[in-house]
């Protein structure tokens, strides 16, 4: 490269150096012209041997400054090259991260339309996760009032309980006249008997339900369990104290009790089983929010990158261009300056 750079300097000298002289044979004159020269009283023919005489150093400098140019467009075209590479290696390393994404199709090139389409979709999921946010916040706005609801139920069915405890307590008297009868006392016994079965049939079973259950719902069934046992003392204590009475009737009210007692348990198992229900639909909906709030930030996340990703695709797509229109400016300077004849440069210079 050098070599052939320096063949071209020696042959534009040559091609120079022909043209002066060429244009120094052309300056000579006939005898008779150098006869009328001695009747110039301006002096002429001095200005003309002042040329002869300048014109070689005119030449060695203008040849000297086009080296210049030339040294100087070969560096300017060497930067440009280094400039043309280091743009394509910058595009290559935008290019390379959207390369291998999914939202580029097969085989094509990541061009900002495909990221730009792949954005439109992310905040249109985004919008339908929103929504779905919304519904899903109402649903546990209304478990929330239903739940309210059963809370409601739940004391007004102890409030229920109470009375009833209230409505068991016969007067003293009557409940001795009822046991004067040794009939209606024997009875009594059997029945206090079985009564005293069915209380140790009960704590058992309260055992097992508090070795198995650990919710709300099963500490409200204990606390319930426990205002049946404190009722059952309170009716063996009204049956130690009655003494008289009549048994039959006892016997009535205590198999209706007994029913009533049934009826209110099964109902508030049937309620503890819809609260637990409730609950269970409650804690997927919490779990539900949850997931929907983490894919929600990580959309946020993911637009953000993106955003930063297009922001800086954008920067270096327009330094691209920019450097592109420099380079072909350059390029067709150069052109321009190349395809005009060195001889005519240099007559055009002198």
């Amino acid at each position: 490269m050098a070599s052939h750079g320096h063949l071209d300097d020696m042959t534009f000298e040559v091609i120079l150096l022909k043209g002066i002289l060429c244009d120094f044979q052309g300056n000579k004159r006939s005898f008779g012209e150098l006869d009328d020269d001695e009747d110039d009283i301006f002096g002429s023919k001095k200005a003309n041997q002042k040329v002869e005489e300048t014109a070689p150093g005119v030449a060695t400098g203008m040849i000297l400054s086009l080296r210049e140019s030339l040294k100087n467009s070969q560096d300017e075209l060497t930067r440009c090259q280094t400039r043309l590479e280091d743009a394509k290696s910058e595009i290559q390393t935008w290019h390379s991260p959207f390369q291998n994404e999914s939202f580029i199709p097969q085989g094509a090139a990541p061009e900002p339309k495909f990221v730009v389409n792949y954005l439109h979709t992310v905040r249109s999921s985004e919008e339908s996760l929103r929504e779905q946010l919304d519904k899903a916040k109402k649903k546990e706005a209304a478990f929330i009032v239903t739940f309210a609801k059963r809370e409601q139920e739940i004391a007004e069915l102890k409030n229920a309980i109470r009375d009833l405890r209230a409505q068991l307590r016969p007067p003293s008297m009557q409940a001795r006249r009822l046991l004067l009868d040794p009939a209606i006392h024997e009875e009594f016994t059997r029945l206090k008997g079985l009564v005293e079965e069915k209380d140790k049939k009960v704590k058992e079973l309260q055992d097992n339900i508090a070795a198995v259950s650990f919710t709300p719902q099963s500490k409200m069934g204990k606390m319930l369990m426990a205002k049946c046992r404190t009722l059952q003392e309170e009716n063996e204590e009204i049956g130690n104290q009655a003494n008289e009475g009549k048994m039959h009737e006892l016997a009535m009210k205590l198999s209706l009790q007994k029913s009533q007692n049934a009826e209110l348990r099964s109902q508030f198992e049937g309620i503890c089983k819809y609260i637990e229900k409730l609950t269970g639909d409650i804690e997927q909906s919490n779990e539900l929010v949850v997931i929907m709030q983490e894919k929600l930030e990580e959309k946020d996340d993911e637009i953000q990158r993106l955003k930063h990703e297009m922001h800086g695709n954008e920067n270096g797509v327009l330094k691209e261009q920019n450097e592109l229109a420099t380079e072909s400016t350059q390029t067709e300077m150069n052109a321009d300056n190349d395809d005009r004849d060195p001889i005519e440069v240099v007559q055009t210079d002198i």
